[in-house]
């Protein structure tokens, strides 16, 4: 018994979706490895998961924006609602394919929460 760092990574590489309907998160490195490996997270509207995640809507499938399937309410009909789509996605492959696309090449890194404080930064503080 115990953790094992890269049995968990291979586990959430190897998947599909990854669920993670949390009550809080303040912000959450789980969504972020499935987002790197192509496991579309499937989480609830809460901290940094509603933060990092947007959901396949037909609105994000259209723009390109989407990364993974977002639930609000924390209810069983909520989360299920949510698999649906993840079901229905799947069935689409290329569909699936580009959201996977799109999850594998996003950013969290501290450059672009740099650069997003110093705009905020300069906004205030003319220099």
């Amino acid at each position: 018994m115990g953790y094992d760092e890269d049995l968990a990574h291979s586990v959430i590489a190897g998947a599909d979706v990854i669920v993670l309907p949390s009550r809080f998160e303040p912000c959450g490195l789980t969504q972020l490895y499935g987002l790197r490996y192509g496991t579309l997270p499937l989480v609830r509207s809460v901290g940094g998961l509603a933060d990092t995640v947007v959901d396949c809507s037909l609105e994000h499938l259209d723009d390109g924006s989407a990364s993974g399937f977002v639930f609000r309410e924390l209810a069983v009909p909520g989360l299920l609602r949510a698999m649906r789509r993840a079901f229905a996605l799947q069935r689409r492959p290329a569909d699936w394919r580009a959201v996977q696309r799109h999850a594998m090449a996003l950013r969290f890194g501290w450059e672009r929460a740099a650069s997003e404080y110093l705009q905020v930064y300069r906004s205030v503080v003319p220099l």
